[in-house]
């Protein structure tokens, strides 16, 4: 066998840009070179693991001279976690390559004049901010080379994130900044008793073993929600543990378990048990109420969704007497949001839990002006839905990553409706449909919203208008 060409390292490379989805960028010869884990400013010796026409990509292997941009990230995982990759960058400097990255997508990929660009709507908790975290248990967690000393290999069992890019790599978590307590305690805990108890903890790669997942929720009245997934069912131990966590944590409104003995961790299939109290608990926006259900999806950032809805709200600019299409409507917190300015609303979503969650959230709230449906929106919307429903005078969309799909746009041109709310979590995407749609529509105004301090990723609201 020949020998492998060693990997090529380039020393004292300047990072001087981000681009999206965070991975710093350098130039060299012509070509960019995308960096993670580096900011602008950086001196860096990076070594090159891919090499195309255009592009390279490689890793830091020595940080020559530091940013001056830089800070110390406050997380003792920094650096493996996958979480908040942007620690070691200042906050305002974080909103300012959000925004950036909204308005180079639009102008690059959109190619249309953008009448007004909004100042990045920073968000007000920038620490525990998320609503839910997922972790995963491993009977083999991740160690780092500190930890590997030694020459017998000893397996370890862990609780906590995916390494990024190894599913079969679980990080134990000791603190996490992501969720206020009592989430660190409950999982702290949890891990405790299972060793104590000798309780299997999952493979990921055979996947065998006892315990899977948690899940950990919680809302802006401070009301809590734990569900333990089991990989097999042992009703004696899994009794034994849910009421260990119910002993030590009363506060919880919620506490659940659900048996998934699947080869892939999705509980949308499965059915949740209730060991105690409530099988939701309670999100709170303007005195509307909605019930959050262990597979409902809800905003992960409580405070901030609340701005998010009224920029949607300004940018819909309701009179009373409008017709609106919500779609992707999810649970339909949008829609009930709108509801008292419209005249009616019609929210399309395919998951069919969701509109359940929708459906009860109307009841709930006394909200009768809004009715959902359940069905793939591609599918849905089109002359037909249009000759019998009437056309919105309004729409508002709020697509998954993948952005919308070629026959929803081709419906939204047959519509005309006046204005347009786009909401997306992906400038890329967002930035191609409104291409799509600028033949006949103008972009007065937009604004970022960052849902997700200390990561690359944001949200911007588009208002498009009929020309």
């Amino acid at each position: 066998m020949g020998r492998k060409k060693p990997l090529l390292i380039i020393e004292n490379v300047e990072i001087t840009d981000i681009a999206s989805e965070g991975n710093a960028i350098a130039r060299i010869d012509n070509k960019v070179l995308f960096v993670p884990k580096a900011i602008p400013g950086d001196i860096v010796d990076v070594q090159i693991t891919r090499k195309r026409t255009s592009y390279m990509e490689g890793y830091i292997v020595a940080l020559k001279k530091p940013s001056p941009l830089r800070i110390e990230p406050f997380c003792e995982h920094f650096g493996i976690c996958g979480g908040c990759t942007w620690q070691h960058l200042p906050y305002s400097e974080q909103l300012k390559w959000k925004q950036k990255q909204v308005v180079d997508n639009l102008q690059r990929i959109a190619k249309v004049n953008i009448g007004k660009i909004n100042d990045i709507l920073p968000s007000e908790n920038t620490l525990f901010y998320r609503n839910k975290l997922e972790y995963t248990f491993s009977d083999n967690r991740w160690l780092d080379k500190e930890q590997l000393t030694g020459e017998t290999f000893i397996k370890e069992p862990g609780l906590g994130f995916h390494i990024p890019s190894m599913f079969d790599r679980v990080l134990d978590i000791n603190y996490c900044w992501h969720q206020p307590d009592p989430s660190n305690q409950i999982r702290l805990a949890i891990k405790k008793y299972a060793m104590d108890n000798h309780l299997e903890f999952f493979n990921l790669r055979t996947k065998e073993g006892f315990l899977r997942n948690i899940i950990i929720r919680n809302s802006n009245l401070g009301e809590w929600m734990v569900i333990v997934v089991f990989a097999k069912e042992d009703i004696e131990q899994i009794h034994s543990l849910m009421q260990h966590i119910s002993n030590n944590f009363p506060e919880l409104i919620s506490l659940m378990y659900v048996i998934n003995p699947k080869q892939n961790d999705t509980i949308h299939d499965l059915k949740v048990e209730n060991f105690k109290g409530r099988n939701y608990i309670i999100e709170e926006i303007e005195g509307l109420k909605f019930k959050v259900g262990p597979k409902s999806f809800y905003q992960t950032n409580s405070r901030q969704v609340i701005n998010l809805y009224k920029v949607v709200r300004r940018f819909a600019s309701l009179s009373g007497k409008e017709l609106v299409y919500d779609l992707y409507t999810g649970t339909g917190t949008i829609a009930h949001f709108l509801s008292k300015d419209a005249n009616k609303i019609l929210g399309i979503e395919s998951v069919s839990e969701a509109i359940e969650d929708a459906n009860e959230n109307s009841r709930m709230n006394n909200i009768n002006n809004v009715t959902f449906m359940n069905g793939d929106v591609k599918d849905l919307l089109n002359q037909n839905f249009i000759d019998i429903h009437g056309s919105p005078d309004v729409i508002i969309t709020d697509p998954p990553r993948s952005g919308m799909h070629g026959s929803v746009i081709k419906a939204i041109l047959l519509a005309q409706p006046a204005r347009i709310v786009y909401i997306s979590c992906n400038p890329a995407t967002q930035a191609r449909d409104i291409f799509l749609l600028s033949e006949n529509y103008s972009l007065p105004e937009i604004q970022p919203v960052d849902m997700f301090p200390h990561t690359p990723h944001i949200e911007n609201v588009a208002l498009l208008c009929l020309k």
